[in-house]
């Protein structure tokens, strides 16, 4: 069969630290093997034909509501993630179909209006919120009507550690986590510089000397550090140098876009939109729809009433609460 032609040659020309699909820990429900796909393949197939993984065009990725047509939305950031992500696995040899179908999984669970809506679910939710852990929630019991993407240990696992404090289980999990913040910096270094809330001459020139003054010189350079400083070897990594001048420029971003901008002048009114619909929810969960209402026996409101909201895009969370909150026109003929 194909599928095990494909395991055989990963396990001649991977490296020894490659996660290999013949040696996957599995699925939580075991299923029969594919004839053409390894077991990497199939889950980044599911993950690309998900609900969840169309919905992130729709959603916030810095700046809500924009006007221009190149701004980043939580797909095109996806996508960034995955070509990055996967050139680093292909040049060290490690799983490149594992690398990916992390990479297209790892912001499944992120709320409408970016980490506005993630902050605020976070603050009045009981249970907490973490985008990170609302992905593998997504793939693991709110796609498929509740069965899940039934996904593999290792791709959810990577999908989870893609943020926070633990490191992912294998190398393809680690490379993920580098390439997120790899292409967050520099697109939202583009995008703010193209909504003219910083301008190329305030980015920090120590920064600069290190990385590279445009986002693709940086994009590479950052590339081929990691490449350099993780090939054959049991880690993932950058030099010190270009830890330090990533770390430096992602605090400008802070400081200057991600905190306090004209671009997140918005954020406010997202805020107040997601607090007024998860309190109205709670409150009157008759509102729900009912393939969300029938799941508060089992999960309980304030779970349910968040789920439904995190997979909200921006439009349908204004068109939920437009519906809720504003008098329809009344009209006679």
């Amino acid at each position: 069969m194909i599928r095990e032609e494909t395991e055989r040659t990963e396990e001649k020309i991977l490296s020894p630290y490659a996660a290999l699909s013949s040696k996957s820990k599995g699925r939580a429900r075991p299923e029969q093997k594919c004839n053409i796909r390894t077991d990497f393949q199939r889950d980044r197939d599911r993950i690309i034909y998900s609900k969840a993984f169309r919905r992130l065009k729709h959603k916030t990725q810095v700046f809500i509501s924009p006007e221009g047509d190149h701004y980043r939305t939580r797909l095109t950031h996806t996508l960034e993630v995955s070509q990055i992500a996967r050139t680093i696995a292909r040049s060290l040899r490690l799983n490149e179909d594992l690398t990916e179908a992390i990479a297209l999984g790892h912001d499944l669970g992120h709320t409408p209006f970016g980490h506005a809506g993630e902050r605020v679910l976070k603050e009045i939710c009981s249970l907490g919120f973490k985008h990170n852990e609302q992905s593998v929630r997504v793939v693991e019991k709110l796609e498929k009507s509740g069965r899940g993407l039934n996904l593999t240990y290792e791709v959810l696992d990577g999908i989870l550690c893609h943020t926070g404090e633990k490191k992912a289980d294998t190398l393809e999990g680690r490379i993920v986590r580098f390439a997120d913040r790899i292409a967050y910096i520099n697109h939202d270094i583009e995008d703010a510089i193209r909504g003219g809330v910083i301008s190329q001459s305030e980015l920090p020139r120590s920064c600069l000397n290190v990385l590279g003054n445009t986002s693709g010189e940086r994009i590479n350079n950052m590339i081929v550090n990691i490449i350099e400083n993780s090939l054959d070897r049991d880690e993932i990594s950058m030099s010190t140098e270009y830890r330090e001048a990533t770390e430096e420029l992602r605090n400008f971003m802070f400081e200057n876009v991600y905190i306090g901008s004209s671009a997140k002048a918005e954020e406010g009114k997202a805020e107040n939109l997601i607090r007024s619909l998860y309190e109205k929810l709670v409150e009157e969960p008759g509102l729900l729809p009912g393939e969300f209402y029938c799941k508060i026996p089992e999960e309980g409101i304030e779970r349910v009433v968040c789920d439904y909201i995190a997979g909200m895009t921006d439009r349908y969370a204004v068109n939920v609460f437009n519906t809720i909150f504003i008098p329809a026109r009344w009209m006679r003929f």
